[in-house]
C-alpha cells in the first residue's frame, strides 16, 4: 500500500438537528462569541433568532460579522481590527463557504493583530503564520466547498488585476466542524446547483489528484456514490429531497476532508483567475467548467501519457457515478463525459460568455490559473490545452 499522511481535521458532528448542540460546544470554549455569517441569510433563517436566544442564555455575548459575497482582505482586516481588543473565546463561521472562510481567517488573526496581507499566498511578504488561533467553529448552511474541513481561507479582489488566495495554516483547521442540513433547507435551485457542482469537482479532482492516496480515494468514493443520488434530486425537489439534501451535505464535507489531502486541479486552478477577475461565483465556475476540464485532461493523457494511472482513476469515477461498466476504461471514460456534459445542462451552468468572458480574455486567464491547485492536475497541461477549456465553455 502506498504511503501517505493525513492533516489535520476537525471534530465533526453530522446530522439533522445538530445545529442544537451549538451553543453549549460554542459556550466551553467561553463567553465572548464572534458570530460571522451572510450578509442577509441569518437574518432571513428560522434558526436564527433561536441559535441567539440559546447562545445569551448559555451566558454568551455575541457580536456579529456580516459577509457580503466572496470574502476579501480588506473585510478580514477590518474584522480583526474592530474586534481583536475584545478578547474574543471562540468565532463561529455560520454560512456558506464565504462566511467560513471569513471566519477562519478572522479567527487566525483576532490575537496577533495581524493584516492577512502579511500571511495571504502569493501576495505581499508571505511571512511565515505563527499563530495562535482563536477556537473556530464552522457551520455551513449549503453543501459545496467543504471548508468547514479545510486549513485555507480563500480570500479575493475583484477586478482587472485582482487575485484570489489562500491564506493557509494547520492551526485554522476548524476544532468543530457542525453539519447540519436541515440548515440547508432554503437553498435555491441554482445554489443547489453550482454548490453541488462544486463538490463534485472537488470529488473527482482529489480522486484523479496526483497526491491522492488510500485514504482520500476512499473518502472520494464514497462522497461522489452520495452525490450520484442526491445532486439531481435535490435540486429537482420532490419527496426525495430531504435525503438528497443529507447526501449532498455529506459529499461536501467529505469534498473538503479530501481536497485537504491531495489538493485539486485544472477546474479550480481556473477558478482562481475567473473568480478573480469577473464576479462569478466560485460554485458556477467549477460547474460550467467540469466537463469541459475533464475532457481536455483525459485527451492529454490518452495522447502523452496513455499508461497514466490517471486514465484508470477517471474511468473508475465514471463506473461509480454511472453505475455502467463498459468493456473496458475507455468506454467508462466516454460515459463519464456523456453524464458531466448532461448534468451541466440539466442544472443550467450557464456558459462563460453568459457570465462576461470574452475570447479576448483567455490568454490573462491562463497565465493566471498556474496556482498550486494545477500542481496536483493528473497531467501537466499546456497553455493551449488550458485555452481549450475556457473557449469550449464559451
Amino acid at each position: 500500500m502506498t504511503a501517505f499522511s493525513v492533516g489535520r481535521l476537525p471534530r465533526v458532528e453530522f446530522g439533522a438537528g445538530a445545529i442544537r448542540k451549538l451553543p453549549e460546544l460554542a459556550a466551553s470554549y467561553g463567553p465572548r462569541v464572534l458570530l460571522v455569517t451572510g450578509a442577509r441569510s441569518f437574518d432571513n433563517s428560522s434558526y436564527g433568532p433561536a441559535l441567539l436566544q440559546a447562545l445569551h442564555a448559555k451566558g454568551c455575548s455575541v457580536s456579529i460579522v456580516k459577509v457580503q459575497g466572496e470574502p476579501s482582505p480588506e473585510l478580514v482586516d477590518e474584522a480583526v481590527r474592530a474586534h481583536h481588543p475584545d478578547n474574543i473565546s471562540v468565532v463561529i463561521g455560520l454560512g456558506g463557504g464565504s462566511a467560513i472562510d471569513a471566519a477562519k481567517a478572522i479567527a487566525g488573526l483576532l490575537i496577533t493583530g495581524q493584516s492577512v496581507l502579511d500571511h495571504l499566498e502569493g501576495v505581499g511578504p508571505e511571512l511565515p503564520y505563527r499563530g495562535p488561533a482563536v477556537p473556530f467553529i464552522a457551520v455551513p448552511t449549503t453543501a459545496g466547498t467543504g471548508a468547514e474541513a479545510t486549513k485555507n481561507a480563500v480570500l479575493s479582489r475583484q477586478g482587472f488585476d485582482g487575485f484570489k488566495k489562500s491564506f493557509r495554516d494547520d492551526a485554522l483547521v476548524a476544532q468543530l466542524a457542525l453539519v447540519d442540513p436541515d440548515l440547508m433547507v432554503g437553498c435555491s435551485p441554482a445554489l443547489i446547483a453550482a454548490n453541488g457542482m462544486d463538490a463534485l469537482t472537488q470529488l473527482i479532482e482529489s480522486y484523479v489528484s496526483t497526491k491522492s492516496s488510500p485514504f482520500s480515494t476512499a473518502l472520494a468514493r464514497s462522497g461522489l456514490e452520495a452525490a450520484r443520488g442526491g445532486l439531481l434530486a435535490w435540486h429537482q425537489g420532490g419527496a426525495a429531497a430531504s435525503a438528497a439534501r443529507e447526501q449532498m451535505a455529506y459529499a461536501a464535507l467529505l469534498s473538503g476532508i479530501c481536497l485537504a489531502q491531495t489538493g485539486l486541479g485544472s477546474v479550480h486552478g481556473l477558478a482562481s483567475p475567473l473568480g478573480a477577475y469577473f464576479p462569478i461565483p466560485h460554485g458556477v465556475v467549477c460547474g460550467t467548467l467540469l466537463a469541459a476540464a475533464t475532457e481536455v485532461n483525459i485527451a492529454a493523457m490518452a495522447l502523452r501519457e496513455p499508461h497514466s494511472i490517471g486514465l484508470t482513476r477517471y474511468a473508475e469515477v465514471g463506473r461509480l457515478l454511472t453505475g455502467a461498466h463498459g468493456c473496458d476504461d475507455a468506454e467508462d471514460r466516454a460515459a463519464l463525459l456523456r453524464l458531466l456534459q448532461r448534468w451541466t445542462e440539466q442544472l443550467a451552468m450557464p456558459s462563460l460568455s453568459a457570465l462576461g468572458v470574452s475570447a479576448a480574455d483567455i490568454g490573462r486567464i491562463v497565465a493566471g490559473s498556474r496556482g498550486s491547485s494545477m500542481k496536483t492536475n493528473p497531467i501537466a497541461l499546456g497553455d493551449d490545452e488550458i485555452a481549450a477549456i475556457l473557449s469550449a465553455r464559451l
